[in-house]
C-alpha cells in the first residue's frame, strides 16, 4: 500500500504527450474501476471513521488527518451499486477536486497504471452504469470504467448555478450576441453547467466530449472556410479526456498557422497550483477550476475584453 502511489510525482511529465496515469480499485466483485493519479492525494487502509448528524446518505463518516477533517464517501453506493461491506481490505482513496478534498471508500486497490489517452474511449450509449462514467478502457482483456467523481460530488453537493446580473457587462454582452465558444469535456455534468452561464451572456455554445472531437471540429470550420478568428470567441477545455487530452489539445492548436491564435481556458477540477504551471507549459490563456460560475462569467469576460481588444482601463473600471 505505501508504495502504490510512488510514481505520482513523476506525472508532470505526461502533460502535453497525451498520456496519463491510471490508479485501478475494486468496489467488490470482479469489475475494474479507475480515475486519474492527478487527482489522488493519498491511499490508504480504512482508518477509524467518526459518524456526524444530518450526513449526506452516501457519506459514512469523516476521518482526521493532518489537521484536514475528510468526508468519505461510500463510493460503491453512490453510482448505484450498493452499499460496500467494509472489511480487512477496505481502503479510502484521498482527492482533491475544485480545490476540496474528499475521500472515496473502495474494496481494495491494486495498481497504478501509464496508458496513452487514445486507449481511453467514451463509455458506449445505454450502458447501465455509464451514467455514472467518463471513460472506459481494456487491460488484461477485461474492462476498465473510470468513474465520473465530478457527477457524483455534484449529487452530494449540488452546484448552484445563478449568476448575478452585477457579474455581467451588458455593454460587451451586446457585443458578442451570436458568436460562439466551443466546449470540450467528457463530463455530462461539467458540459451542462459551464453552458448553463455561457448562455446567460448571450453565446452561442458548441459542445464537444473531448479533445478530438473538438480538434475535428475546428479542421472542420476550417475546411468550409469558417471565420474562426472573429466568429470563436474561445475555446473552454477539461484537462482529463478520452482520446485527446486538453492539453494535447492545445499543443496541436498552438502548431495550427490558422488556430493559434485561439484564446484557451483550461476548466478542470484538477489541482489548481499543478494546473496552473502546466497552463504556462502547454500556452493556455487561463485557468480555472471547475463550478465556481462567479470566476467562470467573470473570466469569460475579461478574456473576451482581451480578444476584442477592449483596454485594461476598462476592465479596472468593471471591477470597481
Amino acid at each position: 500500500m505505501s508504495g502504490v502511489l510512488s510514481t505520482v510525482d513523476s506525472r508532470t511529465q505526461l502533460v502535453g504527450q497525451n498520456r496519463l496515469e491510471l490508479l485501478l480499485f475494486s468496489l467488490g466483485g470482479r469489475q475494474r474501476f479507475a480515475i486519474n493519479v492527478f487527482k489522488v492525494q493519498e491511499v490508504m487502509t480504512l482508518p477509524h471513521l467518526t459518524e456526524i448528524p444530518d450526513r449526506h446518505e452516501l457519506v459514512v463518516g469523516v476521518t482526521h488527518l493532518r489537521g484536514q477533517t475528510i468526508p468519505v464517501i461510500d463510493l460503491r453506493r453512490a453510482i448505484k451499486m450498493g452499499t460496500t461491506v467494509i472489511d480487512k481490505d477496505s481502503t479510502i482513496i484521498i482527492t482533491e477536486y475544485n480545490m476540496t478534498v474528499q475521500a472515496f471508500l473502495v474494496a481494495g486497490v491494486e495498481r497504478i497504471v501509464n496508458m496513452n489517452w487514445n486507449e481511453i474511449l467514451p463509455p458506449p450509449v445505454g450502458a447501465g452504469r455509464g451514467h455514472y462514467l467518463t471513460a472506459i478502457s481494456r487491460m488484461d482483456d477485461s474492462i476498465v470504467e473510470i468513474i465520473d467523481v465530478e457527477k457524483v460530488l455534484a449529487e452530494i453537493t449540488p452546484y448552484d448555478g445563478e449568476i448575478s446580473d452585477e457579474w455581467i457587462d451588458n455593454e460587451l454582452v451586446e457585443r458578442i450576441k451570436g458568436k460562439q465558444i466551443l466546449i470540450a469535456d467528457d463530463s455530462q455534468v461539467a458540459l451542462n453547467q459551464v453552458s448553463g452561464v455561457l448562455v446567460k451572456l448571450g453565446i452561442d455554445v458548441v459542445v464537444t466530449h473531448n479533445g478530438l472531437e473538438a480538434y475535428q471540429v475546428l479542421e472542420a470550420w476550417k475546411a468550409e472556410g469558417k471565420d474562426i478568428e472573429n466568429d470563436v470567441l474561445m475555446l473552454i477545455t477539461d484537462a482529463e479526456m478520452p482520446e485527446m487530452d486538453g492539453y494535447m489539445l492545445t499543443t496541436e492548436i498552438r502548431k495550427d498557422p490558422v488556430l493559434k491564435s485561439m484564446f484557451i481556458v483550461l476548466h478542470t477540477s484538477l489541482s489548481g497550483n499543478f494546473n496552473k504551471a502546466m497552463v504556462e507549459k502547454v500556452g493556455c490563456d487561463g485557468f480555472l477550476s471547475k463550478f465556481q460560475p462567479e470566476k467562470l462569467t467573470k473570466e469569460v469576460q475579461r478574456i473576451i475584453r482581451k480578444k476584442l481588444g477592449i483596454a485594461e482601463k476598462e476592465e479596472v473600471e468593471d471591477e470597481e
